[in-house]
């Protein structure tokens, strides 16, 4: 059926369907009665059915006119929120962003940022795939996150990685425990401590497993999680020390908590913002992801 009519056509019609006097509709849209009336007549001609029965005192939907009526206010409101969404997103003000991160830049790091961008652009809503490194990159490559936070993916060919700083890992401990008095703490002396470490499957294990290659220092593991954000509870509970990314340890000022510098071997990781190749990002994901630059370019 060729479209003979317009939007116009159609929300003049929905008005008349909700308000059901012709009069308080084409003041609810802001035209005149016969300009309304003409409306609702050249949408009859172009369908070829009659939708309202009407006289000089009422009017009544057809049986044709209640089920077109019902169709075309959803198509109407599915219509409102695309272009919304469209007109939103481009102007930074709403939409919607999905990020992929590994959790220890989650718990302490991430929502520093996050919290200043909101205060930008309070409208737009924020999903965080928090998963371990591999996971991040292929949530990235797969399309389903607009970008991550990761320390992998600098070799992958589809990836796009854009180092924001390079993190040392510390020695997690309580401020009650001996070793949080030191400036710097060796390997061989954090071998004579209860010690704790995430599991093989994790990339932090790995950099570690790599920087201690061949070193009689390794510390004897007796507690092992899958997450650095368990390893900091259990390190807060007394259980014993840990060495995690800088970037997991809470301020300062945490009433438990302590790091301090491991030597002996130093290990370190890049921490970059990884996008798949040839994607753009949408608007809102682009000045999360130019904060995100900006902001981590002072750690």
């Amino acid at each position: 059926m060729p479209i003979n009519f317009d939007l116009h056509d159609l929300q003049a019609f929905v008005a008349a369907a909700e308000i059901k006097s012709f009069k308080k509709a084409a003041e609810s849209i802001n035209i005149s009665q016969p300009a309304f009336s003409r409306r609702i007549e050249k949408l009859e001609s172009a369908l070829g059915v009659k939708l309202i029965d009407r006289d000089t005192r009422n009017m009544e939907l057809t049986s044709i006119g209640r089920d077109f009526a019902k169709k075309s206010k959803l198509l109407l409101e599915g219509l409102d929120e695309a272009l919304l969404g469209i007109e939103g997103v481009w102007g930074g003000r709403m939409g919607e962003i999905t990020i992929a991160c590994v959790p220890s830049a989650v718990y302490y790091f991430l929502p520093q940022v996050l919290s200043k961008y909101h205060e930008i652009f309070p409208k737009i809503r924020i999903k965080i795939h928090d998963a371990s490194a591999n996971e991040v990159l292929s949530i990235v490559a797969s399309g389903e996150a607009d970008f991550g936070v990761n320390f992998v993916g600098s070799d992958e060919s589809n990836i796009e990685f854009k180092t924001i700083f390079e993190e040392l890992f510390v020695v997690a401990c309580r401020k009650d425990h001996l070793l949080s008095k030191k400036k710097k703490v060796t390997w061989e002396e954090v071998s004579q401590y209860d010690f704790m470490s995430v599991s093989k499957s994790s990339g932090n294990r790995m950099l570690i497993d790599l920087a201690l290659a061949g070193k009689s220092q390794a510390p004897n593991i007796i507690y092992e999680a899958q997450h650095v954000t368990t390893l900091l509870g259990l390190v807060e509970a007394g259980m014993g020390i840990a060495v995690v990314p800088s970037l997991a340890m809470p301020s300062k000022d945490h009433p438990v908590l302590a790091s301090i510098p491991l030597i002996d071997p130093v290990v370190s990781r890049r921490i970059g913002l990884i996008k798949k190749k040839g994607r753009s990002l949408a608007p809102a994901a682009e000045k999360l992801y130019e904060l995100l630059s900006a902001l981590t370019r002072k750690a």
